[in-house]
């Protein structure tokens, strides 16, 4: 950017770099005045600094939840076969998503921004922590190096999965950049995750801190970029900015380091995970005393990277992709999940059926452990007929807010107990799971082509053991095992199993404002949608297009044609 631009450019990344941090759960705050104060050749100064400066990296990540419309978690979500777009008429980001459609002007502005806001933390982190000469604790300069490469890896891994070419800024001048070759942008992630590896300490959780990211958090993240790279864009490596490359014997070290090293392993039972099992809830939900549930917490043995939330109340401190998933005029009928939300994200009738019928998958404590069918647990749940559309009255347990009784006394939300507010928005406070071990053995089995980390999970959900390995039980497996944590979509995409988005929802029985109906995406090929997006990326946002003068081109297949207008059950 140029001229009046380009200092306005310069005012924001100072504006950014001196917002409120925030991480964890604990504040730590920096006066606007006293920082424009500093510059880069005193701050940071101390160690407590250069802690402060790398909270501000995480602090980015808080910053999107406020908008979960924008959040890459909510996108794939929305975007995968296993969810509908459901929510009201009014809901145009589900159902946008789910039909990869542009839901309004500069839609997803949001991450675009936050997300760079991310890395523009992270490249003043690398330029900067230097500075500091004296460390009061032994390897903390190289483990906060290590948490701002991984977090530089993490925001642009997203960034390129949702938008594909995107900008590569790895310094904090303002710059006005075109995108950069796909291949160039994940040689940088392979490279900030292969520092990241090098430079954190091997501590065995919980050693290392809740809520930060660890050596086994990029480990894990590697294996993850490296199946989504070379199943995608159909490559056998990973390059790495500099030279050198990753390859497939490299990622199962880094997995097996991850497995054996961590001090993370599976908790003793999938459902122990998720909130509706913790044990104020507990005491009173059937489902749970039935089959001898106790939540194992927050930052579990199993959690390798979560997004933490704290009990204060603001906007970027509740998990608000809880409250968009929640039920519409949810109450005491349809205990425990009692936060109120806006029906985002209904279950595919499909994925139960598959799953229930699935002669391998007989007796998986998962199925019921994940979905909550209403005519089961819930029967007197009459939900909110004038506004409710593609309804499917099938919910994803994992991420739906939950309720306990105090006495007699309904509370609103379990977090009461832990020291949260009683509220339906503000006490959604539970861990949004980024990376946990059953994706690591899941992905160590698909890499190795053996059974035996898969069988692992299997054994858990009480199921027998596969004698052999294929592809096709991997795939069951992650989807099953994996199902509303926000990465079906992009295992679908690097399989080149898109077309299963089709089979699985088009005709789907749903309900729209109490009128029974089927599903469908509307008047277009949906698969022939994908092609046209260069294989599922979504719109740049129209302002950063228009800010570049014509430096950053949008991206094909985003025309007029195809700006959400209706659900396709409706007259425009």
């Amino acid at each position: 950017l140029t001229s009046k631009k380009q200092t306005n450019m310069k005012r924001l990344t100072y504006i950014i770099a001196a917002s409120i941090f925030l991480f964890a759960g604990c504040e730590s705050f920096l006066d606007t005045e006293s920082y424009t104060k500093k510059n880069t050749s005193n701050f940071p100064a101390t160690q407590s600094d250069a802690e402060l400066m790398i909270t501000g990296i995480y602090a980015s990540m808080n910053d999107l939840i406020a908008d979960p419309e924008s959040h890459p978690f909510y996108i794939f979500e929305m975007a995968g076969d296993d969810r509908l777009g459901g929510g009201s008429t009014s809901n145009r980001g589900a159902q946008s998503y789910d039909r990869l459609l542009n839901a309004g002007i500069s839609f997803s502005e949001s991450l675009w921004r936050e997300w760079y806001s991310g890395i523009f933390r992270a490249n003043n982190a690398i330029e900067t922590m230097d500075n500091v000469t004296e460390w009061s604790t032994a390897g903390k300069r190289e483990q906060l190096l290590g948490e701002a490469h991984f977090l530089r890896a993490f925001f642009y891994f997203d960034l390129v999965r949702v938008y594909g070419q995107v900008p590569l800024i790895l310094e904090t001048a303002p710059q006005n950049l075109p995108k950069s070759p796909v291949d160039d942008i994940y040689a940088q992630i392979a490279y900030d995750l292969k520092q990241a590896i090098d430079l954190s300490p091997s501590l065995k959780f919980p050693e290392y801190g809740s809520g930060h990211a660890s050596k086994w958090a990029a480990e894990a993240l590697m294996a993850r970029v490296y199946l989504f790279y070379t199943g995608f864009y159909n490559k056998t490596e990973l390059p790495v900015a500099g030279g050198g490359s990753v390859g497939k014997q490299q990622v199962i070290t880094y997995l097996e380091d991850c497995i054996n090293n961590s001090g993370h392993t599976l908790v003793s039972d999938q459902r122990n995970i998720w909130p509706y099992t913790n044990p104020y809830t507990g005491a009173d939900y059937q489902y749970v005393i039935e089959n001898g549930l106790l939540w194992e917490g927050d930052g579990c043995k199993e959690t390798i990277f979560a997004l933490k939330f704290s009990n204060t109340g603001d906007r970027g401190r509740f998990n608000r992709i809880v409250e968009y998933f929640g039920m519409r005029k949810s109450n005491e009928t349809c205990f425990p999940f009692i936060p109120q939300g806006y029906s985002n994200g209904p279950v595919n009738t499909t994925l139960w059926n598959d799953w229930s019928s699935d002669p391998d998958y007989a007796g998986d404590t998962r199925l019921r452990g994940s979905i909550c069918r209403e005519q089961d647990e819930i029967p007197n749940y009459a939900g909110d007929p004038i506004k409710e559309v593609e309804k499917t009255r099938l919910w994803a347990k994992k991420y739906l807010g939950v309720g306990a009784y105090e006495g007699d006394n309904l509370i609103i939300s379990f977090a009461y107990f832990y020291g949260g507010i009683n509220n339906r928005q503000v006490g959604l406070t539970s861990d949004l799971i980024l990376i946990r071990m059953a994706d690591v053995y899941l992905m160590h089995s698909e890499l190795t082509q053996t059974v035996t980390y898969m069988n692992k999970i299997r054994q858990r959900a009480g199921l027998p053991p596969y004698a052999t390995y294929s592809l096709e039980s991997l795939k069951k497996e992650r989807r099953y095992e994996l199902c509303f944590e926000g990465v079906r979509w992009n295992d679908l995409r690097r399989w080149g199993d898109v077309q299963e988005k089709v089979n699985n929802q088009e005709g789907v029985a749903i309900t729209n404002r109490g009128v029974p109906s089927q599903y469908t995406f509307g008047a277009f090929d949906f698969m022939q949608r994908y092609q046209q997006t260069g294989g599922g990326f979504w719109k740049i946002p129209e302002s950063q297009v228009t800010l570049s003068e014509g430096v950053l081109e949008q991206n094909p297949g985003w025309d007029s044609a195809y700006d959400f207008i209706s659900l396709p059950y409706y007259a425009n």
